[in-house]
């Protein structure tokens, strides 16, 4: 969609997301499309004259134009901000926006290089402290927080482990559970995988959130809401805790792979699929593959990875065939180099010495599947 800006005509603008992102100049914006890749909540603007042709593909906005003619419509339509613009221009064009700190969206700033993230308005009722640190810790800035009093004692439901790349498998909680979390009424925490530290504070959780070791014993306990981080798909007598839950999906599932010259990528995928599938466990939660450098240039893998923004990894023969494996092949070998592909090479990139499903050989692909273990 292209947005061309006049004055005193407000843009209708598509809203899929809570925050938006807006950038204005050509390292703005590699900026921000980068940020948008890494923060799942976001929605992008930028200018038409750094058009790249994706734009439609990846519900990208443009416009042309003062930006400050579409603030006005992106203050009515959102959570949060986050500008790529300089803090004085920023402070000259959202002042005449001002209401009162409930109603005015949590205002973030980025330099053009992402040093530094600066919350601007709305620091606490807003978010914007919250956000600001969340996206810092996206893109390696230093975030820059003002305000005299204690940020944000509890969770933020909707922005929880985005550092670490967790993504919700539903948005339609989370309103009623950060309710539950804002005021203070009992809220379970079940943590299966993913990383631990989440918890950034220097000071202990708040009374109200309480972990349990298992979403069984959670429910005995009835909380009135619930944060569940787990890989793997719940089974039915476990659903109730969705009642007024969020699901979180941690990236944590490596899948090793090997697959003859030339595999089409749907093949690959329907793998995947298919695999994930009978181990019970979510899509959602890979965070990548891993493989023998010689699959390098494979492009059924390379658009697999591509298409999920998958990281992908590779081994030489010599790394792979210093990882004991259970089932060593002479015929790999003679072709590879490597005794085994997909086995060691998921054991490597993921670091865990036990695997969801050793291998398993289906088509033109050979697959393992690991869980990082994070301690």
């Amino acid at each position: 969609m292209n947005h061309v800006l006049q004055e005193g005509i407000q843009p209708e603008v598509r809203t899929a997301n809570d925050y938006a992102l807006v950038a204005i100049t050509k390292h703005g914006v590699a900026l921000a499309r980068r940020l948008q890749g890494l923060f799942q909540s976001s929605d992008l603007y930028y200018m038409k004259k750094f058009e790249k042709g994706d734009e439609q593909e990846k519900n990208i906005q443009m416009f042309e134009g003062s930006v400050r003619l579409l603030l006005p419509s992106l203050f009515k339509n959102y959570k949060g901000i986050v500008l790529v613009i300089s803090l004085g221009a920023v402070v000259r064009m959202i002042a005449p926006l001002l209401k009162d700190k409930k109603t005015d969206p949590g205002i973030v700033v980025l330099d053009d290089k992402g040093q530094f993230a600066i919350s601007v308005l709305s620091g606490h009722l807003g978010g914007a402290n919250e956000l600001t640190k969340e996206i810092a810790a996206l893109i390696g800035a230093e975030p820059v927080i003002t305000t005299a009093s204690d940020v944000q004692k509890t969770i933020p439901v909707d922005l929880f482990g985005k550092r670490f790349g967790w993504v919700w498998d539903s948005a339609e909680k989370l309103t009623p559970v950060s309710a539950s979390v804002v005021n203070e009424e009992h809220v379970a925490v079940i943590q299966e995988s993913g990383e631990k530290g989440w918890w950034e504070h220097d000071r202990p959780l708040p009374a109200n959130i309480r972990p349990y070791p298992s979403i069984a014993e959670a429910l005995q306990h009835q909380p009135d809401a619930a944060l569940v981080i787990t890989h793997r798909h719940l089974k039915e007598e476990e659903k109730r805790i969705l009642d007024n839950g969020v699901l979180y999906r941690p990236k944590v599932i490596i899948l090793g792979m090997g697959c003859n010259r030339g595999t089409a990528a749907e093949e690959i995928q329907s793998v995947i699929q298919e695999t994930l599938d009978e181990l019970n466990l979510s899509v959602k939660s890979v965070k990548g593959i891993a493989t023998i450098d010689l699959k390098k240039d494979e492009e059924g893998v390379l658009e697999t990875v591509e298409k999920n923004n998958w990281s992908f990894v590779c081994y030489t023969p010599d790394e792979l065939n210093a990882i004991e494996i259970s089932d060593p092949s002479e015929t790999v070998h003679k072709y590879t180099g490597a005794y085994g592909v997909s086995e060691p090479a998921a054991r490597l990139a993921s670091g865990a010495s036990s695997l969801e499903l050793v291998k398993k050989k289906s088509g033109n692909v050979t697959i393992s599947v690991a869980v990082i273990p994070y301690q």
